[in-house]
C-alpha cells in the first residue's frame, strides 16, 4: 500500500482481506474506512474505483484498518455514526448508537404532537443521540438530557452545537438527580442492561465501549429498576416512560413497570423481531 499508483479498488481489496476476520461485513467496513481517509462519502468512493489514493490518505487508511482489526468499533475509528439521519460525532467516551435505539425516537414521535410544547427527559444520554433526534423532530419540545459522565456530555454538547439544536439542555448527574422535582410528559432511556457476566461484553466492538454504559450489575436490570421506581415522581399525569432493554428482558421490564405504578404497558419489536423497548403510562 506504499506504491504511488495505489487505486481505490486495490486499496479496498487489501482492506477487505485485512478485515476478513470480521466476516461478511469486511468489504463494507473497508469502504467506510477508506472513505473517511479520503474525506468523502462511501457513495462518492464507489464511483471512483480507479481513482488514486494519495500517500497521506493511505497512511490514515492503514492505521484505521489496524484499529478496526483489533476490535475497535467502526464508529470510533471513523469518529462518526449516523442515527435517525443525524450525523453524530462519537468516540470511546460514549456508546455507539444502534439502529434498534431508533425505536425510542419512533415512540416519542407517536406520543408527542408535532406542535406540542412538551417536556422530555433522556436519562443516560451518552452521545446525545436520542435527545437530539427527538429535539430535531419536535422543535417546540424542551428536552433535558442527563448523564453521570462528564466525558459523555462533552461529546453530546459538541453534537448539539454542530447540529444547531437549541431546545436541548444537558445536565451532569446520576439518572434523575440533576432534574430535582421537575416533571415530564415523556421519559426515555437506553440504560446499561447487559449482565456483568455476559460473555457478549468481550465480543467485537463491545469490549471497547464504556463498561458503565453497557452493564449495571449482575442481572442487567438494576438501572431499569431504578428508572422505573422513580418514574412516578417525575412524570406528569398521562406521561410516558419508554426504556430500551435486552432482547429477552421484556417480561421482567414489564413487571417492573407494573410494580412501580405504570399502566398501558407494551413492548415494541425491532426490525429483527425482538422485543427491544417497553413503554408504560402514568
Amino acid at each position: 500500500m506504499n506504491e504511488p499508483s495505489l487505486t481505490v479498488a486495490v486499496a479496498l481489496d487489501a482492506g477487505a482481506k485485512q478485515l476478513s476476520i470480521l466476516g461478511a461485513g469486511a468489504r463494507r467496513e473497508a469502504e467506510f474506512l477508506l472513505a473517511a481517509a479520503l474525506d468523502c462519502t462511501r457513495g462518492e468512493l464507489l464511483t471512483q474505483r480507479d481513482g488514486a489514493v494519495n500517500d497521506a490518505a493511505a497512511r490514515r487508511y492503514r492505521a484505521s484498518l489496524v484499529r478496526r482489526a483489533h476490535g475497535e468499533p467502526l464508529a470510533y475509528v471513523t469518529g462518526r455514526k449516523e442515527f435517525w439521519s443525524l450525523d453524530l460525532d462519537v468516540d470511546a467516551r460514549v456508546l455507539v448508537p444502534r439502529p434498534e435505539t431508533e425505536l425510542l425516537v419512533e415512540f416519542a414521535l407517536q406520543v408527542l404532537a408535532a406542535d406540542a410544547h412538551a417536556r422530555v427527559l433522556d436519562l443516560g444520554t451518552g452521545s446525545g443521540a436520542i435527545a437530539l433526534a427527538i429535539a430535531s423532530e419536535r422543535p417546540h419540545a424542551r428536552v433535558t438530557a442527563t448523564d453521570v459522565s462528564t466525558d459523555a456530555l462533552t461529546v453530546a454538547l459538541r453534537n448539539a452545537e454542530r447540529l444547531e439544536l437549541g431546545n436541548v439542555t444537558f445536565e451532569i448527574g446520576d439518572w434523575y438527580e440533576p432534574v430535582g422535582a421537575m416533571h415530564f410528559d415523556l421519559i426515555v432511556s437506553n440504560p446499561p442492561y447487559v449482565g456483568s457476566q455476559d460473555p457478549a461484553l468481550g465480543g467485537d466492538g463491545l469490549r471497547a465501549e464504556p463498561r458503565v454504559a453497557l452493564t449495571p450489575g449482575p442481572d442487567g436490570l438494576e438501572a431499569i429498576e431504578h428508572i422505573a421506581q422513580r418514574a412516578r415522581a417525575h412524570l406528569r399525569p398521562g406521561g410516558w416512560l419508554a426504556v430500551e432493554h435486552g432482547a429477552g428482558q421484556a417480561p421482567a421490564v414489564a413487571a417492573l413497570f407494573s410494580t412501580h405504578g405504570l399502566s398501558t404497558i407494551r413492548s415494541l419489536r425491532d426490525l429483527a423481531g425482538y422485543e427491544r423497548v417497553t413503554t408504560g403510562r402514568l
